[in-house]
């Protein structure tokens, strides 16, 4: 995942989300919470089931249990890692996904999809809600289309200019410009493929017929006052997407040959780390062609990455965190809108499957592929404990093709409420792993809590659920795949963090698998396990 840090963090990472502790975990946190193209199509083998396959040796290195750190942010994009990514995106607030609620100027009405999409667009509303919200569609700087609550598309349905929410896929009459006042850039004028602009009339119904200049006064009937609302995503799709293919490509490259270098590796080794979790998206397998929107070369970075792993004998976990129509609503799974359709189809969980036959044949001759992990934190309850069993029992297979010896590691769903779901599942894979998620970051509970009651809380709560999920004949094992030293205490001293951070340690040390940190790098210093180290705040040695 990587969902991280403070005020700029929640609202870069985990967009539309406040996690809420699970009763049966005794309120604790377990996971915290990254447009399907066509898939590659590699060559597929018969592959065999798990009772045919014969138990194989451990990979050499590293021994278990791991101490690895994730490099997020580097081939998967979260704008709160690295939020200078973003920077040269003209209209950056409007990308992909954005929600805005428009208001008319003289009207004092909001536009309305009535019952949230399906039928007509009006303006009766004074207050705003849910129908009054639109997600944003983005075809260009200027040019989008608006998907309503219910997933309809806004657009002209007549030849009177008359505006509906009705079309399911968005088409040229579901696309508007938006035109932004010279000096007040959230009052704007929403032109219509038809070429006039859009105004909310008396009788409350809205209509593209209003062809007039504009002096962009409050008695103009093409006027309306922009709203963003909730919090904004910074991905994948809204990097490529906001910069065109053509401008994100040199972004992206520059980005992918600077952000994780050799020397980086060699940190890490010296540091007392065994193991690297690289997070990828499914639009590698494509590489060097993705898919529109995204950019081609992030399969040569981890090439890289697989070598210099080798000459500092570091393990590395391939992880999933961004698969086709996306596994959860947030930005690190690179969805487009938050919306969530990973899983909702047989050839969905094919694609996906594909892209994890893709990733284990390129790598599976090389000795630092220590694990592949099928897929990263997949949010209950649209993604269903059938489709992603029967996901992870297709994925497994995939590697096993492959390789005999990588652990194959197994998310927990987030706001399951079952910590144990995949339990018995699991333990019917040789060389299975559960991933389990810790923060104290995003659940309101924490906000008002000491230091010290992190720390209790880290070895009561998150100790016992660890337990839980941990079999004594370690099988499946277990790994706490991502945790970080941050918290949302005020003024906290280095020392209270260091004891925070050390405490963590201590108890996910009970993980069979191993732990990961987020991140290597981050923008938000308590994030970054570099910083962390270099300034004495985590000390791996000894």
């Amino acid at each position: 995942m990587g969902c991280r840090g403070g005020t700029r963090l929640v609202k870069r990472r985990l967009c539309f989300f406040v996690l809420l502790l699970c009763a049966s975990c005794l309120c604790s946190l377990s996971q915290a919470a990254k447009r399907t193209s066509p898939a590659p199509r590699p060559t597929v083998k018969p592959t065999p089931s798990p009772s045919q396959i014969i138990p194989a040796p451990a990979p050499a290195y590293p021994a278990l249990p791991i101490r690895a750190v994730c490099l997020g942010g580097w081939l998967v994009t979260e704008g709160w890692i690295l939020p200078p990514l973003f920077d040269a995106i003209p209209n950056k607030d409007l990308l992909d996904g954005t929600l805005v609620q428009f208001k008319s100027a003289l009207r004092k009405t909001y536009l309305t999809a009535d019952q949230g999409g399906g039928g007509a667009v009006v303006a009766n509303k004074t207050q705003a809600s849910d129908w009054e919200t639109f997600k944003l569609w983005r075809m260009n700087e200027t040019t989008f289309n608006f998907r309503t609550f219910g997933n309809q598309f806004v657009g002209i349905g007549a030849s009177d200019g008359i505006i509906v929410a009705t079309a399911t896929v968005p088409a040229l009459p579901e696309t508007f410009q938006i035109v932004r006042c010279p000096f007040d850039k959230n009052r704007v004028r929403i032109k219509a493929a038809n070429g006039y602009f859009v105004q909310a009339i008396a009788t409350g119904e809205v209509i593209a017929d209003y062809g007039e200049p504009t002096r962009w006064s409050d008695w103009d009937a093409s006027v309306f006052l922009m709203t963003k609302v909730g919090e904004q995503l910074q991905g994948e799709y809204q990097l490529c997407n906001g910069y065109g293919t053509d401008k994100a490509t040199p972004v992206l490259r520059d980005h992918w040959n600077t952000y994780i270098v050799e020397d980086d590796f060699k940190f890490i080794a010296s540091s007392g780390l065994t193991a690297v979790r690289i997070p990828v998206g499914w639009w590698i397998a494509s590489d060097p062609n993705p898919p529109a929107p995204y950019v081609g070369g992030s399969l040569q970075a981890l090439d890289s990455a697989f070598k210099w792993a080798e000459k500092y004998n570091l393990g590395v976990i391939i992880d999933l965190h961004a698969a086709p129509g996306s596994q959860n609503p947030w930005e690190h799974s690179s969805s487009r809108d938050g919306t969530q359709e990973w899983g909702t189809t047989d050839a969905n969980i094919a694609q996906t499957v594909q892209v994890i036959d893709f990733l284990a044949s390129r790598y599976a001759t090389s000795p630092s592929l220590f694990a592949v992990e099928l897929l990263n934190e997949p949010a209950a309850p649209r993604a269903t404990l059938d489709s992603l069993t029967k996901y992870y029992r297709d994925g497994y297979n995939a590697v096993r093709k492959h390789s005999p010896t990588a652990y194959v590691v197994m998310s927990n769903r987030l706001l399951s409420g079952n910590s144990t779901e995949l339990l018995q599942f699991a333990a019917g894979f040789q060389g299975s792993v559960i991933d389990v998620h810790y923060y104290t970051m995003f659940n309101r509970m924490f906000s008002n809590l000491t230091a010290q009651q992190h720390i209790d809380f880290v070895r009561t709560n998150f100790s016992g659920e660890l337990a839980a999920v941990t079999t004594q004949n370690g099988a499946p094992l277990t790994f706490v795949g991502e945790w970080v030293a941050e918290w949302k205490v005020p003024n906290a001293t280095k020392e209270e963090y260091q004891k925070y951070a050390a405490a963590q340690m201590s108890v996910y040390r009970q993980a069979t698998f191993g732990w990961a940190y987020w991140t290597v790098k981050n923008a938000n210093n308590h994030w970054d396990l570099e910083w962390m180290i270099r300034n004495g705040y985590i000390s791996l040695k000894g």
